[in-house]
């Protein structure tokens, strides 16, 4: 809610371009880009491990070379590019079987995780027809906006615990991550409305090589095992793949 809002403040007219455009589509990509995707996340990462889903967030890329051709009548990958998915793909079950220490029901974690990738597609997917009549920036305020009021309202049996849950640590972590949001998010969304989808799904498998790092750095009780280094090399040889690819 916080990075919606915040977002919300710098567009440009987000009031008139509501008013364009359909309530009714935005709360569907609200749902899908926020508060599915959130929820199946961060449920993922309660039950398994913050590695885990760094490496499979790039899943999300594989999804949008499927789905937008599906429903956005984007031309379908060719047959190299067909090959680096299924390279990627067996770099994730690689990394999948091996995950190393502290990753919890790997398996479950697992399933939320590409679900949760999935949803973040679909919602991708429902942002290139709002685009067509409001900017980026108000769209993914809107998204992040609504998002987190079904995330809020889903959490209500929690609300009398919200002195002991949110220490000033707690705060601002939870301001840092609604800066993450709106910035990820903002330039993310803005992004898809200057090249097409299949282009810029390539890049998101970087995001395994910084989760991985980041997260065998910061998260104390984890430390990726050989699968996830073996696996995590193989979805970057994809990603380089896909880019020659194209």
């Amino acid at each position: 809610m916080l990075g919606g809002a915040v977002l919300l403040l710098l567009a440009k007219e987000p009031l008139k371009e509501l008013r364009q455009t359909s309530f009714p589509r935005l709360l569907v990509f609200a749902c899908a880009q926020t508060y599915v995707q959130y929820a199946l996340f961060y449920t993922a990462l309660a039950v398994s491990s913050a590695v885990l889903g760094g490496l499979l967030v790039g899943s999300g890329s594989i999804w949008w070379l499927l789905l937008a051709p599906l429903l956005l009548k984007t031309p379908w990958p060719g047959s190299r590019q067909w090959g680096f998915i299924a390279l990627g793909a067996l770099g994730v079950l690689i990394a999948v079987y091996r995950p190393g220490a502290g990753s919890g029901r790997v398996v479950l974690g697992s399933v939320l995780f590409c679900l949760s990738t999935l949803s973040g597609s679909l919602g991708l997917i429902v942002l290139q027809k709002i685009l067509k009549t409001m900017g980026a920036r108000a769209a993914t305020g809107y998204g992040l906006f609504l998002g987190g009021v079904m995330l809020m309202l889903s959490g209500v049996s929690a609300w009398s615990d919200l002195p002991v849950l949110f220490s000033p640590k707690v705060m601002l972590l939870t301001l840092y991550l609604a800066f993450v949001s709106a910035l990820a998010f903002g330039l993310w969304n803005h992004l898809t409305s200057l090249f097409p989808v299949n282009l810029l799904a390539g890049y998101r498998f970087l995001i395994p090589v910084c989760a991985v790092v980041e997260s065998s750095l910061l998260v104390s009780g984890e430390s990726p095992g050989l699968g996830i280094w073996l696996g995590g090399g193989l979805v970057i040889a994809a990603l380089i793949g896909l880019q020659r690819a194209r």
